[in-house]
């Protein structure tokens, strides 16, 4: 991208998206949106009290309590309890949701906002000690956050010849937030938003696909980039302009702020496991519905879906990670499992020491077809044909997985969701979240009701 062609001059005023995140009001939102951030938040913390058991957060937490640590500002890490920087919380947040692919995604940015959104609001909040803000104030920065940063993500893909991964973007989305709860004026936000771009982890998002590690998707790094700038930001840091944001190229990716909601755009994940996998098990679940299907009567399984799908691979995995990147893997265990599903448990070691899988993953044929990787990633489709023993065949049409606007899960199932991520709570802290995160909108105070049973130990 020619810089001295393409970013507007200096000399101009700041770009419109630094008043959409200083000034939007609550009277602003429509309700749908308020809705989808209420969602939102109960997914996540959904999603972080599972991934609390993982490696990868215990690692994470154990880090930023040791080498994120605060002085004169510090923030209770989620569902931790010990305290870090800002940065260093929303870090082991971040990564903490990360851990266990089951958060919400957009499909143009080919990632995940929410991720590192939640856990830098959550730090800010606690670091400023205001937990006595409204509750409308929180769903307002979250969703200044994820218009930013899905608007981001959209861009950077659009502009940028590496597929990265979503930390490059999502930090942009948690520098809107943490600037706007730091009070930053429209110039600091500017600052803040370049700072977070130019440092935003822009990590190679198919290796990790190829050798998946508790590197993940990049999240933690962007949070912590993202919240960091807007500290920095407030102390006279310069960073501007943010590319993604300014180039001239894409205002009118930016000019419907306020207008188009991206928020309502996004995916809710049914199963922990790479979206361009869900394709293929929702295909098996619609073939069981049909069918009844012996895993043991299967001779070949053969799935045809789009490029970077193909890529995730066949071979039984060794760890939670490579179980989460994944295709063939969770097809088996939609074959085996009554409910036709990939829960939390097949994911662990619990899950990955099953021959009957193995010797599934063995049967699998991945193949990828032109047709469907043109609609990717736009449109994630699978199609399952599986041959049996008696000579059989049984196929399955075009899927698309469920979750999706087009698709959606209901409020019922994002609820039931949260209560099987979250069943290492109590029941009495279960509740207390899901109430408070309902009264949200007429909330007085959130200090008691939300952010305590959030930034506690499990």
């Amino acid at each position: 991208m020619d810089l001295s062609v393409s970013v507007r001059a200096a000399d101009r005023a700041p770009i419109e998206a630094t008043a959409f995140i200083h000034e939007l009001a609550f009277e602003d939102l429509p309700s749908p949106v308020i809705g989808q951030a209420q969602r939102c938040l109960l997914d996540l913390i959904g999603v972080a009290a599972a991934g609390r058991h993982t490696a990868a957060s215990d690692i994470a937490c154990r880090f930023a309590v040791g080498q994120l640590n605060g002085n004169e500002k510090v923030a209770r890490i989620l569902f931790d309890g010990r305290t870090a920087s800002p940065a260093g919380a929303a870090y082991a947040g971040a990564t903490m949701i990360d851990s266990l692919d089951a958060h919400d995604g957009h499909p143009l940015t080919k990632g995940h906002a929410g991720v590192a959104l939640l856990p830098s609001l959550l730090a800010v909040v606690d670091s400023e000690k205001t937990g006595s803000i409204e509750g409308r104030d929180l769903l307002i920065a979250l969703i200044v956050g994820y218009e930013i940063a899905i608007r981001a993500g959209i861009t950077l893909h659009a502009s940028a010849t590496d597929y990265h991964t979503s930390g490059a973007w999502n930090a942009l989305g948690c520098a809107a937030i943490a600037a706007r709860l730091l009070g930053l004026d429209r110039s600091q936000i500017r600052e803040a938003l370049g700072i977070a771009e130019y440092h935003g982890p822009r990590s190679q998002m198919m290796r990790c696909i190829e050798y998946p590690t508790m590197v993940k998707d990049g999240s933690g790094w962007g949070a912590f980039a993202g919240v960091s700038a807007a500290y920095l930001a407030a102390d006279g840091f310069t960073g501007a302009p943010a590319v993604t944001m300014e180039a001239a190229e894409h205002d009118a990716l930016w000019a419907d702020l306020g207008k188009r909601w991206r928020i309502l755009e996004l995916y809710f994940k049914p199963e922990p496991i790479c979206r361009w996998a869900q394709p293929a098990t929702e295909a098996v679940r619609q073939l069981r519905a049909k069918h009844h299907i012996d895993p043991a009567t299967i001779r070949h399984v053969r799935i045809e879906t789009f490029r970077t799908a193909v890529q995730l691979g066949s071979l039984m995995p060794r760890t939670t990670e490579e179980a989460q990147y994944a295709i063939g893997f969770p097809v088996a265990v939609a074959l085996h499992s009554d409910s036709g599903k990939t829960g939390v448990a097949a994911v662990t070691d619990e899950g990955l020491q099953r021959a009957e899988i193995a010797d599934l993953c063995r049967k699998i044929e991945l193949i990828e077809r032109p047709d469907l990787t043109a609609r990717f990633p736009r449109e994630r489709i699978a199609a399952i044909r599986i041959t049996l023993q008696d000579g059989r065949t049984l196929r399955s049409e075009d899927t698309a997985a469920r979750g999706d606007p087009a698709q959606p899960l209901s409020d019922s199932e994002i609820v039931a969701k949260f209560a099987e991520l979250a069943s290492g709570l109590e029941n009495s802290r279960r509740g207390t979240i899901a109430s408070a995160i309902a009264s949200l909108p007429t909330a007085r105070t959130m200090a008691a009701d939300l952010m305590d049973p959030l930034l506690a130990a499990i």
